[in-house]
């Protein structure tokens, strides 16, 4: 059996943590990974992997709750309806303390896009946190990084599943995950105990729109009609960044068929696409448990050289 791979992590916001899940599923399987490319979340998880420090991001992401999250966004929500994302990305950068990409011990390749030359931009050198920051800027959500004249946003814009940067990578097999799959949600759970997650991050959600729109109310110093513009203003470009995430993600979806059919990896990893909503970075635990779940699945049926519904040969 091939335990050497390289290893493709696709984008998909807070899915993403699912990455965190197959990695732990691979090194428990006994699998040696060689190299790692990723964008968007893909790029963060990888990066902090092949950066040795994927227990502290790890231990970080479970200890998240809405109201964590809701203080790492910056106000810039509000006036432009995009994130500027300082406090998040400051954050990343304090944990990875400017290790450098040429640095790591596992090869490594983080995958933005340039909106400039319309093309796509390979970090195999520099600041790793500069590199995953570039690869995460999803357009109209998130500021892009701008530099020596390029402007970068994420790399699934082009490139959802960044397979070609691994392909040269001395290991035996293509390991990539996809988090826009059409698959089920695994069975397993009670339908009182899936009740009860609704209902608790139903909860959870409103009380993040609440608090978000109280900080923005506060910060302005709004009130009567100037209050009631603000929160209108405000639902308005909430239900904006929706949408364009939601025309993001279906890009995206149609993009990876499209690469796969380029260079198809030795084994697929299909991540449901309808696990948890993009922006609900509160919910780590169970979609990092979700990732480790359904890769032994899918491991399960490559050791046998077969295919499932969550593993693709």
């Amino acid at each position: 059996m091939m335990k050497s791979i390289s290893l493709v992590l696709g984008s998909g916001g807070a899915r993403g943590y699912a990455h965190i899940g197959v990695i732990r599923a691979l090194l428990e399987n006994g699998y040696e990974i060689k190299s790692i490319a990723g964008c968007s979340m893909g790029a963060v998880v990888g990066g902090f992997y092949a950066a040795g420090k994927l227990d502290e991001f790890e231990q970080w992401t479970r200890s998240l709750s809405y109201l964590d999250v809701l203080k790492l966004v910056d106000i810039s929500l509000l006036s432009n309806g995009a994130i500027r994302g300082d406090k998040l990305f400051n954050r990343l950068s304090q944990m990875l303390n400017g290790i450098q990409i040429q640095d790591l011990n596992i090869p490594f390749t983080a995958v933005a896009t340039d909106l400039i030359q319309q093309k796509e931009i390979w970090f195999t050198t520099g600041a790793l946190e500069e590199a995953i920051r570039a690869s995460s800027a999803i357009p109209s959500l998130l500021m892009p990084v701008v530099k020596n004249g390029r402007v970068l946003v994420d790399g699934a814009v082009l490139n959802p599943l960044p397979i070609t940067p691994v392909v040269g990578t001395h290991a035996e097999a293509i390991i990539a995950v996809d988090l826009s799959a059409e698959v089920p949600m695994p069975g397993g759970r009670s339908s009182a105990e899936d009740e009860e997650k609704v209902a608790a991050h139903k909860l959870d959600k409103q009380n993040w729109f609440s608090q978000m729109k109280l900080k923005t109310l506060q910060f302005f110093e709004r009130s009567g009609d100037e209050e009631e513009e603000t929160e209108r203003v405000f639902s308005a470009n909430l239900g904006k960044l929706g949408v364009v995430y939601q025309m993001f993600d279906t890009m995206q979806a149609s993009l990876i068929q499209y690469k796969i059919a380029g260079y198809r990896p030795d084994l697929l990893i299909r991540m449901p696409k309808d696990s948890i909503r993009f922006h609900e970075f509160y919910r780590a635990e169970e979609q990092i448990q979700l990732g480790y779940d359904i890769a032994c699945r899918a491991l399960e049926g490559f050791e046998r050289g077969e295919s499932n519904t969550y593993g693709q040969l």
